[in-house]
């Protein structure tokens, strides 16, 4: 028993395998709502936006247990590119930190299910330290189903299907006049500036500057 023990604490050290607990940390993902939804063995409760699976690609629906944990995994599959604090439970699929955060609440991975840096970090401590029952939902939502995490902090976002069913996010910005802003041109190579006329727009806003441009 003994022997055992150190084993375990050995393995643990290491990263490559998760104490069970009585207690553990219950891990609900909902591939509907891009969402992940996580109560620690203290009674603490998180929802936290994820990206999982784009079209045509699979996140596994099921019940499953941790198999590993590695603070830096690169994926030799996918250009090397870096999981940090990744959370192995089935094969090659981990939960895992991603830099691409303006996709989260959206489904965009290659099957793993991505999480902001600093949420992945701190799931991955609570399991370390306490394990995890990992329970997955759901379906990919469909075209126009997507919904977008809310940041505390950042301006909202919207999320679009392109023809090839990859989302697209784009950030909505402050109005700005493009066109009262483009009314002169920048002259080049000598020649002089091109006046556009003033749009309908322009005699609103400013009847006066519309007038002395000459139309």
């Amino acid at each position: 028993m003994r022997v055992m023990g150190l084993v375990a604490a050995v393995l643990v050290s290491l990263g490559v395998w998760a104490a069970p607990a009585e207690a553990a940390v219950d891990i609900q993902v909902d591939l509907s709502t891009q969402t992940m939804h996580v109560r620690s063995a203290n009674g603490a409760a998180y929802d936290w936006p994820v990206s999982t699976a784009r079209m045509g690609y699979v996140t596994p629906n099921g019940h499953y247990g941790v198999q590993s944990l590695q603070a830096m995994h690169y994926s030799k599959k996918y250009h090397n590119s870096p999981m940090p604090h990744s959370i192995f439970f089935h094969g090659g699929y981990a939960i895992h930190g991603t830099y691409a955060t303006g996709s989260l609440g959206a489904a965009a991975s290659h099957g793993c299910v991505r999480l902001s840096p600093a949420h992945a970090a701190q799931l991955y401590d609570m399991v370390k330290a306490e394990g995890a029952s990992i329970n997955i939902v759901g379906s990919r939502p469909g075209r126009g189903e997507v919904q977008v995490a809310r940041r505390r902090h950042a301006e909202p976002e919207a999320v679009a299907y392109a023809d090839d069913d990859q989302p697209l996010v784009t950030r909505r910005t402050r109005h700005r006049d493009y066109a009262r802003q483009d009314r002169y041109r920048e002259p080049a190579l000598g020649y002089a500036a091109v006046r556009r006329a003033p749009s309908y727009g322009d005699w609103l806003d400013d009847p006066f500057g519309a007038v002395l441009s000459g139309y």
